[in-house]
Protein backbone atom coordinates (compact mmCIF):
# COMPACT_ATOMS: atom_id res chain seq x y z
CA UNK A 1 0.00 0.00 0.00
CA UNK A 2 1.35 3.41 -0.95
CA UNK A 3 1.10 6.23 1.56
CA UNK A 4 0.36 9.87 0.73
CA UNK A 5 2.25 12.47 2.76
CA UNK A 6 1.95 16.24 3.26
CA UNK A 7 5.14 18.19 4.05
CA UNK A 8 4.53 21.67 5.52
CA UNK A 9 7.64 23.85 5.82
CA UNK A 10 8.39 27.41 4.71
CA UNK A 11 11.85 26.39 3.45
CA UNK A 12 11.83 24.88 -0.06
CA UNK A 13 15.26 23.36 0.67
CA UNK A 14 13.99 21.66 3.84
CA UNK A 15 10.89 20.39 2.01
CA UNK A 16 13.22 18.83 -0.58
CA UNK A 17 15.41 17.25 2.15
CA UNK A 18 12.37 15.82 3.95
CA UNK A 19 10.86 14.64 0.65
CA UNK A 20 14.07 12.79 -0.19
CA UNK A 21 14.26 11.33 3.33
CA UNK A 22 10.69 10.05 3.05
CA UNK A 23 11.43 8.46 -0.31
CA UNK A 24 14.48 6.69 1.17
CA UNK A 25 12.66 5.57 4.34
CA UNK A 26 11.62 2.17 3.09
CA UNK A 27 7.89 2.80 2.87
CA UNK A 28 5.98 2.78 -0.38
CA UNK A 29 5.26 6.43 -1.11
CA UNK A 30 2.32 7.43 -3.25
CA UNK A 31 1.88 11.17 -3.52
CA UNK A 32 3.92 13.75 -1.61
CA UNK A 33 2.18 17.12 -1.36
CA UNK A 34 4.09 20.20 -0.20
CA UNK A 35 2.95 23.43 1.43
CA UNK A 36 4.84 26.54 2.56
CA UNK A 37 2.79 27.28 5.71
CA UNK A 38 -0.11 25.95 7.75
CA UNK A 39 -2.80 27.85 5.82
CA UNK A 40 -1.48 26.49 2.54
CA UNK A 41 -1.31 23.04 4.16
CA UNK A 42 -4.99 23.17 5.14
CA UNK A 43 -5.89 24.19 1.58
CA UNK A 44 -3.85 21.28 0.17
CA UNK A 45 -5.68 18.90 2.51
CA UNK A 46 -9.02 19.98 1.03
CA UNK A 47 -7.80 18.70 -2.35
CA UNK A 48 -5.59 15.75 -1.32
CA UNK A 49 -6.09 12.95 1.19
CA UNK A 50 -2.88 12.11 3.05
CA UNK A 51 -1.95 9.38 5.51
CA UNK A 52 0.67 11.43 7.38
CA UNK A 53 1.68 15.08 7.86
CA UNK A 54 5.22 16.33 8.53
CA UNK A 55 5.20 19.96 9.66
CA UNK A 56 7.54 22.69 10.82
CA UNK A 57 6.61 25.02 13.70
CA UNK A 58 8.12 28.40 12.75
CA UNK A 59 6.35 29.50 9.55
CA UNK A 60 4.72 32.71 8.30
CA UNK A 61 0.94 33.15 7.86
CA UNK A 62 -0.01 30.13 10.03
CA UNK A 63 2.61 28.43 12.22
CA UNK A 64 2.78 24.74 13.03
CA UNK A 65 0.97 25.02 16.37
CA UNK A 66 -1.95 26.88 14.75
CA UNK A 67 -1.92 24.32 11.93
CA UNK A 68 -2.14 21.37 14.35
CA UNK A 69 -4.92 23.14 16.31
CA UNK A 70 -6.91 23.62 13.10
CA UNK A 71 -6.39 20.00 12.05
CA UNK A 72 -7.48 18.59 15.37
CA UNK A 73 -10.77 20.54 15.32
CA UNK A 74 -11.76 19.01 11.96
CA UNK A 75 -13.67 15.73 12.31
CA UNK A 76 -12.10 14.21 9.19
CA UNK A 77 -8.54 15.55 9.38
CA UNK A 78 -8.01 15.05 13.13
CA UNK A 79 -7.22 11.38 12.58
CA UNK A 80 -4.20 12.12 10.34
CA UNK A 81 -0.97 11.58 12.32
CA UNK A 82 1.33 14.61 12.52
CA UNK A 83 5.09 14.57 13.06
CA UNK A 84 6.66 17.94 13.87
CA UNK A 85 10.15 18.53 12.42
CA UNK A 86 11.46 21.88 13.65
CA UNK A 87 14.46 23.87 14.86
CA UNK A 88 12.18 25.02 17.70
CA UNK A 89 13.20 22.77 20.57
CA UNK A 90 11.95 24.60 23.67
CA UNK A 91 10.22 22.18 26.02
CA UNK A 92 7.11 24.36 26.23
CA UNK A 93 6.64 24.29 22.44
CA UNK A 94 7.38 20.56 22.19
CA UNK A 95 4.88 19.81 24.97
CA UNK A 96 2.28 22.10 23.39
CA UNK A 97 2.56 20.32 20.02
CA UNK A 98 2.35 16.89 21.65
CA UNK A 99 -0.59 17.89 23.84
CA UNK A 100 -2.44 19.15 20.76
CA UNK A 101 -2.08 15.71 19.23
CA UNK A 102 1.23 15.57 17.36
CA UNK A 103 2.39 11.95 17.19
CA UNK A 104 6.07 12.89 17.55
CA UNK A 105 8.45 15.85 17.62
CA UNK A 106 11.87 15.80 15.93
CA UNK A 107 14.29 18.70 16.24
CA UNK A 108 16.47 19.87 13.35
CA UNK A 109 19.14 19.02 12.48
CA UNK A 110 17.95 15.44 12.32
CA UNK A 111 19.31 12.12 11.15
CA UNK A 112 17.39 10.88 8.09
CA UNK A 113 17.04 7.47 9.75
CA UNK A 114 15.22 9.14 12.66
CA UNK A 115 12.47 10.45 10.38
CA UNK A 116 12.30 7.19 8.48
CA UNK A 117 11.95 5.15 11.69
CA UNK A 118 9.25 7.50 13.04
CA UNK A 119 7.27 7.38 9.82
CA UNK A 120 7.41 3.59 9.70
CA UNK A 121 6.40 3.28 13.37
CA UNK A 122 3.51 5.75 13.10
CA UNK A 123 2.21 4.12 9.91
CA UNK A 124 2.18 0.75 11.66
CA UNK A 125 5.28 -0.99 10.35
CA UNK A 126 7.34 -3.17 12.68
CA UNK A 127 10.49 -1.20 13.49
CA UNK A 128 13.51 -2.42 15.40
CA UNK A 129 14.32 0.02 18.17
Amino acid sequence: MAFNILIVDDSPVMRKVINRTVNLSGIEVGNIVEAGNGKDGLEKLEENWVDLILTDINMPVMNGIQFIESLKTDEVMKSIPVIVISTEGRDTVVQQALSLGAADYITKPFQPEEIGQDILKILGYDVEE
